[in-house]
């Protein structure tokens, strides 16, 4: 039996991607070696010298404001060695490493405020502070297979208050990130703010396992709301959760408003002792009201996230006319501590790239009609008609004809393949969308996952030619992997990992099941609603990865901005729950779906 090598294969990627030469580019004219592409890497951009000039004027602003309310500059190394990042508990980002000649293992900085954690607890121990310190610093991430557009190299401004606690300090911060883009001339903005403490005071008191906690806090940390539901609802009944505290962490993450919504979270965690940090929010929000901010502000337990760092109150800063958040902060009073003297410690950090982009972006658009992404396949007359229950004008999506938008009043529906839905949603081109699970899986996209509709059922499957089974265990046995096909290369990856076995992907784009047909691979994943192409191609299922129906997603922006979003989210949780969608006439829901399933 021979043994092919090991690695993930794509059966239309390109050979070379970035600025180097290789010998797979085409020659030149006269056959001489190889043409170069003089390019910058992916994510990484050269600046010209009008946006150098903008840019440099915004940084100026943004640092004299912070130098007049007490801050001080601080800069920190490029690299930091990754044991001493990760001592620090969180590590934002995926950030760039290497070894150096010394063997350590480094880290291309990726935020700062855990480079300034570790300069007080070593650098200034024993010093009384407070410390007021800002700075402007480039960070840098990879991407990991996120979408091509993202930017790996960005501008991060920020301030860190340290060795002050309470209210006071809180506003303060809260204060200087909306005075800082408004400096910088974004106009349209919001800042959402929650405290971490309550959900940490129920899931405490609520008697689950660790697991069933993790998993919830990995829902909230995700802004997965449908996991979340599944958590509260079936899955805390198997965790031994009592139910007033399920309907409690469910019901969190709705609660969002003014001021007022504080007391709606204390009528609802008083009666259980779960009011951590509600009177430190209160008293917070009292003293941005007198900075008049007030119509900056709003209370939003949605955005609570990395648990394992912020230990108080939090913070996101939103703009409509961005896909992505300005900025974020809150209060960390454990991280210093983890490198020595522990001090009480809350900041923000915003990237002058995004603040910029939406300030222009306010410039040259108004407002538009709620844009939603339609799919097409299998699940588009289920989507039109879910759509047209909650009273949307779906006029002309039934049969666009050529058309790619179509424009009702007060609406935009623009028609995707499903597997494109999340990224036009996560970059903004459309507020919302409808897609099945299994392509917001694929494309790990920021998103918030909303809604189950319960329609669009398909399983994801492992599945091999009949008869097969001892042939493919004993060539994983010889030679340590077996080969994949799939259109689903991160579902397959992680179904693989968890399992503990070593596999080759290969990613196809047409039909998976010539894949052990042909002998190109062992084994395929993939989705099937009937199971029938399988039958027909004497292919068996020989384990089940997941199942998938179709979700209800926003952009995390859109969400947190747009109350049309919410309203409409509202209304299909309402109707998916009240099984609306049977009652109603589904177009097509009589029909068996094709073996594609939700992503045909």
């Amino acid at each position: 039996m021979s043994c092919r090598s090991t690695r993930t294969e794509d059966a239309t990627s390109p050979v070379l991607t970035g600025g180097k030469a290789s010998p797979s580019l085409p020659h030149d004219d006269e056959g001489e070696g190889t043409t170069v592409n003089y390019t910058t890497p992916s994510g990484f951009r050269d600046i010209l010298a009008d946006e150098a000039a903008r840019r440099e004027a915004a940084a100026f602003d943004v640092q004299q404001l912070l130098s007049k309310n007490g801050y001080v500059p601080v800069e920190t190394p490029t690299l930091e060695i990754m044991d001493v990042m990760n001592a620090g508990g969180r590590v934002p980002g995926t950030p760039f490493k290497l070894f150096d000649s010394r063997g350590d293992l480094l880290a291309l900085r990726p935020d700062v405020t855990l480079q300034i954690a570790r300069m007080c607890a070593t650098r200034l121990a024993g010093q009384p502070g407070p410390f007021r310190f800002r700075y402007q610093e480039r960070v840098f991430r990879e991407a990991e297979g996120r979408p091509q557009a993202e930017a790996r190299e960005m501008t991060q401004v920020g301030v860190e208050l340290i060795g002050e606690a309470g209210p006071s300090a809180d506003a303060e911060v809260i204060a200087l990130l909306a005075e800082s883009l408004e400096q910088i001339g974004v106009g349209d903005f919001r800042i959402s703010v929650a405290t971490v403490g309550v959900l940490r005071a129920l899931l405490a008191g609520c008697g689950a396992d660790e697991a069933w906690k993790s998993g919830v806090l990995s829902a909230y940390h995700a802004s997965n709301f449908v996991k979340l539901d599944e958590l509260t609802g079936p899955g805390a009944q198997k965790a031994g959760v009592a139910p007033v505290f399920a309907q409690a962490i469910r019901a969190l993450a709705n609660v969002r408003g003014g001021r007022e919504a504080v007391a709606r979270v204390r009528d609802l965690v008083a009666p259980l002792g779960c009011q951590d940090g509600l009177a430190d929010l209160e008293r917070t929000l009292e003293q941005l009201d007198e900075k008049g901010l007030t119509d900056r502000i709003f209370v939003d337990f949605s955005v609570m996230s990395s648990f394992d760092y912020y230990t108080g109150i939090v913070f996101v800063a939103f703009a409509p006319a961005l896909g992505a958040p300005l900025g974020s902060g809150g209060r960390y009073d454990n991280t210093i501590g983890a490198y020595g003297e522990s001090r009480p410690a809350a900041g923000f950090a915003f990237y002058l790239d995004q603040a910029l982009a939406a300030a222009a972006t306010e410039q040259q658009a108004g407002g538009r009609p709620l844009r939603i992404a339609v799919p097409k396949g299998s699940l588009n007359p289920d989507s039109i008609a879910c759509l047209a229950a909650c009273g949307l004008d779906t006029t002309g999506l039934a049969d666009p004809g050529r058309q790619l938008i179509i424009r009702n009043p007060g609406v935009e529906y623009i028609i995707v393949r499903p597997s494109d839905a999340p990224v036009f949603v996560e970059l903004g081109a459309a507020d919302c969308g409808i897609c099945g699970e299994d392509s917001l899986l694929e494309a790990a996209t920021g998103t918030v996952e909303l809604v189950d509709l319960k329609f669009g059922a398909c399983r994801f499957i492992v599945a091999e030619p009949e008869g097969a089974r001892e042939r493919v265990a004993e060539h994983y046995r010889t030679c340590g992997s077996i080969r994949v096909a799939t259109k689903y290369p991160r579902i397959t990856e992680s179904y693989y990992a968890r399992k503990g076995e070593q596999v080759e992907i290969v990613k196809l784009h047409g039909n998976i099941e010539l894949g052990p047909l042909t002998g190109l691979s062992e084994r395929i994943v993939d989705i099937t609603a009937t199971g029938r192409t399988l039958r027909e191609n004497n292919l068996v299922i020989v384990d089940e990865v997941l199942s998938s129906t179709a979700r209800f997603f926003a952009n995390p922006c859109a969400f947190r901005t747009d109350p049309r979003v919410v309203e409409l989210a509202d209304k299909l949780r309402t109707g998916a729950e009240a099984g609306l969608w049977d009652a109603t006439v589904i177009a097509g829901s009589d029909q068996p779906h094709a073996d594609s399933g939700a992503s045909a």
